[in-house]
């Protein structure tokens, strides 16, 4: 299947979940991580049950802290 993985196209095998794309893209800090599949946010406790299918688009996103 193929999906879009922070802007590039890339085929994975089928029945990958959120939790295993995670680790096979060695996302940093994943315990930080918050995950968008479509524009949508997955909750980081449906990480391993969230299957993604093809042409999927996801994102891997922080959140910093800062200011003044």
């Amino acid at each position: 299947m193929r999906l879009t993985v922070a802007g590039t196209q890339k085929d994975y095998e089928d029945g990958l979940t959120v939790a295993k794309l995670i680790e096979i893209e060695n996302v940093e800090t994943p315990a930080y991580v918050t995950v968008s599949v479509n524009d949508e946010f997955a909750a980081s406790g449906t990480f391993e049950t969230t299957v993604l299918k093809d042409g999927d688009i996801i994102e891997f996103l922080y959140f910093m802290g800062g200011g003044q």
